[in-house]
């Protein structure tokens, strides 16, 4: 990997504006150590269902350049993609998490080594024209409309997904931004399971439908599906850095890495991460494909779909990180 780094030191003294050829040159040199696709071979990607629409054109864009390659890519909510390798140990090339604290809590060290973190997000309430209430609700009211009796809404399971558990911190800060004495447990218990799923994606066929009102979702879901959207202030959407020291007063409790487990997440920002499973089949393909995932391109496609990248990527497990994905981490 000589002259991947080389490379990166030719990026540096030159300057930033050379981001997108210093990339190429990353990728074209790293080629012939990776494997080369055989006819009928699969790529495996695990990602969370908030990831779906950007990892769907990364997809299409990385099998269109590898001739007899299929890109399997399954959403589900992130908790459950780390048990299809934990509990079930099924095979994963990439695994891509809304939180990257699934990742650290749920699979290393023993079933990853590394955690790239490489995007971010903020929770907010999406909706129709048709909702209830459509022409009244705010970012400042949006809690007394919610628990008017006529109006429904959904919400990802905790337990399963990230935005679950990330819906009810937001009930918590919302509680003491609004000063309103008991809110979470009313917003938490309005429907009980009725209009709750796996994971916030699940619930975007009621919303459209007119069986629920609103829903909680990431913004990037909601830019993407051309939803109407309530941006909630900084100090409820986890979607700031800066507020950091207050979300760390909401905490939810959530199934833990093993049946009868139980674990404690506590509020931070959003924060998307990407790894490599220990049992990934196809290692050096995987690499391939995070590497585009990080690559200006990659970062394009997630910029567009209404998810910002973090730049520089921050990294746990450096030392584990392959050489061509830790230069561009760099």
């Amino acid at each position: 990997m000589t002259g991947v780094r080389a490379n990166w030191r030719l990026a540096a003294a030159l300057g930033g504006g050379l981001l997108a050829v210093v990339t190429a040159l990353v990728l074209c040199s790293a080629r012939p150590n990776a494997e080369e696709p055989a006819g009928g071979d699969e790529l495996i990607v695990f990602h969370a269902g908030s990831l779906s629409v950007p990892f769907r054109e990364l997809s299409a864009l990385f099998a269109s350049r590898r001739p007899g390659l299929r890109v399997k890519a399954e959403a589900a909510g992130s908790v459950d993609c780390a048990r299809k390798i934990t509990e079930l140990g099924r095979p994963c090339d990439v695994f891509a998490s809304a939180d990257y604290r699934i990742v650290e809590d749920l699979l290393m060290p023993l079933h990853a080594a590394f955690d790239i973190r490489f995007a971010s997000n903020q929770i907010g309430i999406a909706y129709t024209q048709s909702s209830r209430v459509a022409s009244q609700i705010n970012s400042e009211n949006w809690h007394e409309v919610l628990l008017r009796p006529e109006v429904t809404f959904g919400r990802a399971d905790p337990d399963s997904d990230p935005c679950g558990y990330r819906t009810m911190m937001v009930f918590q800060l919302a509680e003491r931004h609004y000063g309103v004495t008991g809110l979470a447990p009313l917003l938490e218990a309005k429907h009980g399971a009725r209009f709750l799923r796996p994971k916030e994606t699940d619930l975007l066929a009621l919303l459209e439908a007119g069986e629920i009102d609103y829903l909680f979702i990431y913004r990037s879901v909601a830019r993407q599906h051309g939803l109407q959207f309530i941006s909630l202030p900084d100090e409820v959407n986890l979607g700031s850095v800066h507020m950091a020291g207050l979300y760390e007063s909401a905490r939810v409790w959530v199934q833990g890495g093993a049946p009868g487990e139980s674990a404690t997440r506590v509020g931070e920002a959003i924060v998307y991460s990407v790894t490599i499973p220990r049992n990934a089949p196809h290692q050096g393909l995987a690499e391939d494909y995070v590497a585009l995932l990080l690559s200006s391109e990659g970062q394009e496609v997630m910029r567009r779909n209404g998810q910002d990248p973090i730049v520089p990527f921050r990294v746990a497990g450096r030392d584990s990180v392959p050489a061509r994905l830790k230069a561009l981490c760099e």
